[in-house]
């Protein structure tokens, strides 16, 4: 007889998880663990993979909505929850309490914070979000994986590439074993990917992140016209990622950014794709670190840039 551990894996997986974690409630550094259920005594997080194809089109220039979709909105919005709702149901089926946590992409505990995926004036702060997990925290506290230099959580498997969700039951299980950091060896490549020097200060500015996120910068955005903050006075600056933005600023300029379409759910299209990510991913497939291997290497060709534009007199 199985159990209800592998019963739980197996079902996850069913549903799509690639990785199943498990972490003692009781040893979570995130207090809001025990805050959102007093009598938890177990952490489940199921990771799932984020297709590397989906980030092929702006890889190479060509399409840009598959990783702001497949990447990001299909797993958050349809996979994952499905997965929470039938997996809490067979922990429930089996007399336990089951909590689903997903990620509110539209909550942010720090008050004057923002979400880079999200159109900023859809985000609630500060006291309105308050006993929010961190999700990075608690992927760490369940043994998932590692942080790497630019905030993503590392996997054995897929290196940044991934996303994942919680169940915080009553049912006690036992807890998986803490993983040892080896895979980010502090490169700074992601810092280097960035488009914005968005990771310049060793933390991410989220601000600065989500201007170009968006596509702010013109030499890695093939839909910006020409004359694209024409009366901008720091207009050179802004699109070259040289400009440090203020959260003032960046809303000013988030404003401006409708070159390509959003998707549903407020996300927006990404243009730089989390370049950081993709950086820190071609960096750990080189050395030959991740346990997923694909037949070719993601970069096949040199990393391509545009020439800066100038505007029409």
């Amino acid at each position: 007889m199985k159990t209800l551990k592998e019963e739980i894996v197996g079902l996850f997986q069913k549903c799509g998880a690639d990785i199943v974690r498990f972490g003692a409630a009781g040893a979570c550094k995130d207090p809001a663990v025990l805050k959102l259920m007093p009598e938890a005594k177990t952490v489940i997080c199921a990771a799932f993979r984020q297709l590397r194809g989906a980030r092929r089109g702006i890889e190479e220039g060509s399409t840009y909505y598959q990783y702001t979709t497949n990447a990001v909105e299909v797993l958050e919005e349809n996979v994952m929850p499905i997965a929470l709702l039938r997996v809490s149901a067979l922990i429930e089926d089996h007399g336990f309490e089951a909590l689903p946590q997903r990620r509110n992409q539209l909550i942010m505990q720090e008050e004057g914070s923002t979400n880079f995926e999200m159109d900023h004036t859809t985000v609630y702060r500060g006291k309105k979000a308050e006993n929010v997990l961190d999700f990075e925290q608690c992927a760490l506290d369940c043994h998932l994986g590692e942080m790497g230099e630019s905030g993503s959580l590392l996997t054995d498997e897929f290196g940044p590439f991934q996303r994942y969700v919680f169940i915080i039951t009553d049912a006690e299980i036992e807890p998986d074993k803490a993983v040892e950091p080896h895979l980010c060896d502090k490169c700074g490549k992601c810092a280097a990917a960035c488009p914005g020097n968005a990771l310049k200060s060793g933390k991410r500015d989220p601000w600065q992140c989500s201007v170009y996120y968006n596509g702010a910068n013109m030499t890695k955005n093939p839909f910006m016209p020409p004359d694209a903050f024409a009366d901008d006075p720091e207009r050179l600056a802004v699109i070259t990622g040289e400009c440090d933005l203020s959260p003032e600023r960046a809303k000013e300029l988030l404003e401006q950014l409708i070159f390509y379409p959003p998707v549903k759910h407020s996300y927006r299209s990404s243009i730089c794709g989390r370049a950081c990510d993709t950086a820190c991913y071609i960096h750990l497939e080189g050395k030959g670190v991740l346990s997923k291997k694909f037949q070719s290497p993601f970069r096949k060709r040199p990393e391509w840039k545009l020439s800066i534009l100038e505007p029409e007199k």
